[in-house]
């Protein structure tokens, strides 16, 4: 199962979008903060010729990536793909909210909302068809997830312990070790879900 964000013919303009943001925006908030290539790979434990290749609009960087490095600039993944509040209010267009992760099944991961900034507090909309499943090394201290499922069975992997959370419930998890999600039935997984990661 790829975790990586979709950049493909598949998803057309939105791709495009999502791709054309990526590339604008880390290079806009790297010179910012006069970061060289070579700096914002070390602090980040990003290769440099990825970073090149997504400034340059031509890479599929994973949720895992985005996270590093917009933990080292001191933003949020709402910030890189343009998904965060203005100073006030903001509402986020339905034709705006970008798709980050596809299922090999067709599931989707679409970033609804988040907050600009280090502390960042996201909010997912999840389709995992049967059989698919997202897995993540985990994120920094003290991060926690809440979630919500709408329609099916998610199943949780945290820490090695499995949780199923049926239609309807809700479930609160630490997400600063390895974790997974997945759809272990027969029918359609649709859940929301809110990281907050605070700094």
């Amino acid at each position: 199962m790829s975790t990586k964000v979709n950049i493909s013919t598949d998803i057309g303009s939105d791709a495009e979008r999502i791709s054309a943001a990526l590339s604008h925006r880390l290079k806009s908030f790297r010179q910012q903060q006069k970061l060289s290539l070579d700096e914002l790979s070390r602090r980040a434990g990003v290769s440099k010729g990825m970073l090149v290749e997504i400034e340059k609009c031509a890479a599929n960087p994973s949720i895992a990536i985005l996270c590093k490095l917009a933990a080292v600039l001191g933003i949020s993944v709402a910030d890189i793909v343009e998904v965060a509040p203005a100073p006030t209010v903001r509402v986020v267009e339905a034709v705006a909210i970008p798709t980050l992760w596809q299922g090999e099944q067709g599931g989707s991961a679409r970033l609804l909302a988040g907050s600009s900034g280090p502390t960042m507090i996201e909010l997912w909309r999840w389709e995992m068809q049967p059989g698919e499943r997202f897995a993540s090394s985990g994120h920094p201290q003290g991060t926690f997830e809440l979630f919500h499922v709408e329609q099916g069975t998610l199943t949780l992997e945290i820490a090695q312990e499995l949780l199923d959370v049926g239609e309807g419930a809700s479930a609160v998890a630490r997400t600063d070790v390895p974790h997974a999600y997945a759809n272990q039935t027969d029918q359609l997984l649709i859940f929301t879900m809110t990281v907050a990661e605070f700094h």
